[in-house]
């Protein structure tokens, strides 16, 4: 891999951590906590490639902690190795019935907790691969209408747990019917292809991205960004494209390929559901599109 993979362990004993990460630090980061509740709260604000969890520890036993792993969206993907000194066949079995990847016994081999963990990473890595690929659009390789809804279904549940602002853009290339029926739909699927690139181009924060909604469509999500703060990141979308210059003499309303944009933002989780929220960027692209085209509307 070409970055060290993150590796967290969790475990009450100070002796196993420091052997855990002795073994492990030299091919990955390693991080480590004593405890569940730590470890629940530690992948909280850093991503982990994977996690060695053992499973007899005072308060929250491992158990429990990879029940609330696996049901949190953002954690459940994280291949949990469990670690324990129960030999037992049951206790083995339960805990991959539950979700982990594999099952280590103490005492342990170094030798073979870095091939697991190993092991474990590469078919992570395949996994994310695939998952990836499943979210870009062919066409644009652009993210894509799946990758929008999860994605917007996360960042709205955070926008209403801490009462955040979260604005959602669509947007439409104008006439673009008329521009496949002028060109033809070679030059037609070109001309997506800059439009998508060139609103990519202009997501300068993390958090901020565009996907392709469906056929001459897009969308921007905008988590953290107010109703003032996305006009204007609309307006800078709308300039960009503008500035592209892509011929269009089969337009009604401009020389040259525009967008027109719909604008919504929910403040402090005041939409009671993220589809409300495409909704009323929806009906403002609408209202852009009657108000000429190449226009911004923000309900």
């Amino acid at each position: 891999m070409s970055k060290k993979a993150k590796v967290l362990i969790v475990d009450d004993d100070p002796l196993n951590r420091l052997v855990l990460e002795k073994t492990l630090k030299g091919e990955h980061d390693v991080f480590l906590v004593e405890s569940g509740e730590k470890a629940l709260t530690f992948v909280k604000t850093t991503q982990i490639d994977l996690i060695i969890l053992d499973v007899v520890m005072p308060g929250i036993d491992g158990y429990e902690v990879l029940v609330q792993l696996k049901e949190n969206p953002i954690t459940q993907s994280i291949p949990i190795i469990f670690i324990s000194a129960n030999q037992s066949h049951e206790d083995e079995s339960k805990g991959l019935e539950l979700g982990a990847m594999d099952y280590i016994i103490k005492p342990f081999s170094a030798s073979i907790v870095r091939v697991r963990v190993r092991n474990q990473l590469l078919i992570k890595q395949k996994n994310d691969l695939l998952e990836m690929l499943a979210s870009i659009d062919g066409l644009t390789e652009i993210p894509n209408r799946r990758y929008l809804d999860e994605n917007l279904s996360r960042e709205w549940r955070r926008s209403k747990r801490g009462s955040t602002p979260l604005s959602v853009l669509l947007m439409d290339i104008d006439h673009f019917k008329r521009y496949n029926d002028c060109y033809g739909h070679r030059a037609g699927d070109e001309c997506l292809k800059k439009v998508a690139q060139v609103l990519v181009a202009q997501c300068k924060r993390g958090g901020d991205f565009v996907a392709r909604y469906g056929g001459e469509e897009f969308a921007a999500v905008l988590p953290g960004v107010n109703k003032h703060e996305a006009i204007q990141f609309a307006n800078t979308l709308r300039n960009a494209v503008n500035a592209l210059k892509i011929e269009h003499k089969a337009s009604l309303n401009a020389e040259h390929i525009t967008i027109s944009i719909g604008v919504a933002t929910t403040e402090s989780g005041k939409v009671y559901a993220e589809q409300t929220l495409l909704e009323e960027a929806d009906l403002g692209l609408y209202a852009a599109k009657d108000a000429g085209r190449n226009q911004i509307i923000a309900r």
